[in-house]
């Protein structure tokens, strides 16, 4: 089984998520409005399978292949396998809420205010 490795400082694990897919999401530092992506491991990689954002503002426009559904763009971004992805996690920024298996947490509940203010890396990572 696989899941979602959350890592600080050169990627050292301090929290796993077992799941295969998981939602990403936050609000914008400047504009307020909320983002998700969607992500998925495929052989060993974070795949972004699907993204939604509920307005567009700086820095924020809906991608070309965007569809307004009720109040979200939805789209499929263009971007190949990835083996992380680094969050800001900052004072400036809202806390990112990660949610796999229908269960949502905020990514200060597991890290723990420690890690504040440090960036922190979402990659892949085989469970045990």
């Amino acid at each position: 089984m696989t899941g979602f490795c959350l890592g600080v400082a050169f990627s050292m694990i301090h929290a796993m998520i077992p799941a295969t897919s998981l939602t990403l999401a936050w609000s914008h530092s400047v504009e307020h409005i909320r983002w998700e992506e969607d992500y998925a491991i495929r052989d060993g990689k974070l795949v972004i399978t699907a993204a939604r954002v509920q307005g567009n503002g700086a820095g924020m426009e809906p991608e070309a292949n965007a569809v307004r559904r009720g109040d979200w763009w939805e789209y499929k971004p263009d971007i190949g396998p990835l083996p992380k992805i680094t969050l800001a996690n900052s004072d400036f920024t809202a806390d990112y809420t990660l949610c796999a298996d229908g269960k949502c947490q905020k990514l200060g509940a597991l890290l723990g205010q420690a890690y504040r203010n440090k960036p922190v890396d979402l990659f892949p990572c085989p469970m045990k």
